[in-house]
């Protein structure tokens, strides 16, 4: 189930929780990084339910040097992606559409919005979501909207803890370019993340009888 991480009632409760670290090897996060054609661009993706127009998840797309997805409190994963606190490397295709594929559903569409920005805001950007730690349950759009208030040239997004808010907000820049992705599958998103582990399994052992 994707995290409802914008839910008021958790907030208090939540606040002070730690969450778990998870940390790839440095050498597993070097050999994964993608480089990202096109100039330097940060999007925010925003899970937007069908049914309450309620955001349900946020996470922020940098494309800098290379490109990272700071996903907090996300439950997306997969065996060749390496992760760091929340922090995922090596995010080319197909696995951003594996990404795309797990949140779009019959449930929820997702909001991309885009803005291109210097070199030196997407390295900033980086170090920041790089520095920042796990993040816990429902502080998804907390800690983006921390990350994106302390960066030059967003500074009026201000905090929010609720996805649509910080969507609205990043929305009213200028310069963002909005898409909206739409998907009927099925809501049970574990079945999808267990198909992705599967394909990744035999591309492995394919690779290795080439070899």
């Amino acid at each position: 189930m994707l995290r409802l991480c914008a839910a008021f009632a958790l907030v208090g409760a939540l606040a002070g929780c730690a969450a778990e670290e998870v940390m790839a090897p440095p050498e597993a996060v070097e050999r994964a990084a993608f480089t990202p054609a096109g100039p330097p661009k940060v999007t925010l993706v925003t899970m937007i339910s069908n049914s309450s127009g309620a955001g349900g998840h946020s996470a922020l797309i940098i494309d800098g040097a290379q490109r990272v997805v700071f996903d907090p409190a996300g439950s997306w994963h997969h065996p060749l992606i390496p992760e760091r606190n929340d922090v995922l490397y090596g995010m080319g295709e197909p696995f951003m559409g594996f990404y795309m594929d797990y949140h779009a559903r019959e449930t929820y569409h997702v909001v991309m919005q885009e803005r291109d920005i210097a070199p030196e805001t997407a390295a900033a950007l980086i170090a920041a979501v790089e520095s920042y730690g796990a993040v816990p349950n429902a502080q998804c759009s907390l800690s983006i909207s921390r990350v994106l208030s302390q960066t030059p040239g967003f500074e009026q997004i201000g905090t929010s803890w609720f996805p649509a808010r910080t969507m609205d907000r990043f929305g009213a820049l200028p310069g963002v370019r909005e898409t909206r992705v739409y998907d009927d599958d099925s809501d049970d998103n574990l079945e999808l993340l267990q198909a992705q582990a599967r394909a990744a399994q035999m591309q492995a052992e394919m690779a290795a009888m080439g070899n």
